[in-house]
């Protein structure tokens, strides 16, 4: 499937979910992904890109931007607190806000550096425990405490279970965010980003329908 297809795939659901034109943005997940094949969706004129991990970002990005300085790259991976200052100097915005430690370092390089990246706290919509994120139950009071910490929160992000229909959780997470005047939704995959889009995601998470089978 081609950047295009997928392109005027999200734009039919927005159409469809009567939802403005452009209100989603579509994250390419260049995440293990060889530099070619990032130069490619660069050239075809898409600036927004999404990765894992900061170690791998560190070593891609800095010389694309210099090519394409208009270039904004997310993190959407779990983020470690000794790695959190070098993620700040790397991404736009970070995905996984998702425990209050991360949130209280976050918050001390904030008044170091005088800047931050945007921040998408990750529910753990389906309670798994092996997965990071804030519980449902406990979101009103983590986007709480985050703001206490003069956090610029923009929004929620959830990873649904891969057994469980994702629209249940695509709701919970509109519903969660809207309770507490969020306006961004980070949700939808590769498989489910048009139903993510009719429930409102204003950004959605999609590699290999981009950039084809990763080589490793």
């Amino acid at each position: 499937m081609s950047l295009t297809e997928i392109t005027q795939r999200i734009a039919k659901a927005e159409t469809s979910a009567w939802r403005a034109s452009g209100a989603t943005q579509l994250i390419a997940v260049s995440k293990r992904q060889p530099d070619e094949r990032v130069a490619e969706v660069l050239a075809q004129g898409h600036r927004l890109f999404g990765e894992n991990q900061v170690q791998e970002a560190a070593g891609k990005w800095p010389a694309f931007r210099e090519t394409y300085p208009d270039a904004k790259v997310h993190l959407l991976g779990p983020l470690q607190t000794n790695k959190a200052r070098q993620a700040m100097g790397l991404f736009d915005a970070i995905h996984s806000l998702d425990r209050p430690k991360l949130a209280n370092t976050l918050a001390r390089l904030t008044q170091e550096e005088g800047r931050c990246s945007d921040l998408f706290i990750q529910v753990n919509t389906g309670e798994e425990p092996q997965k990071s994120g804030i519980l449902p139950a406990d979101t009103d009071a983590f986007v709480a405490e985050c703001r206490a910490l003069d956090l610029p929160i923009v929004g929620l992000m959830c990873i649904p279970p891969v057994d469980e229909e994702p629209a249940l959780h695509f709701a919970l997470l509109a519903k969660l965010a809207k309770r507490n005047d969020l306006a961004g939704l980070s949700m939808g995959m590769s498989g489910d980003y048009e139903r993510a889009v009719a429930l409102g995601a204003t950004h959605v998470r999609v590699g290999s329908a981009i950039f084809g089978a990763r080589t490793t």
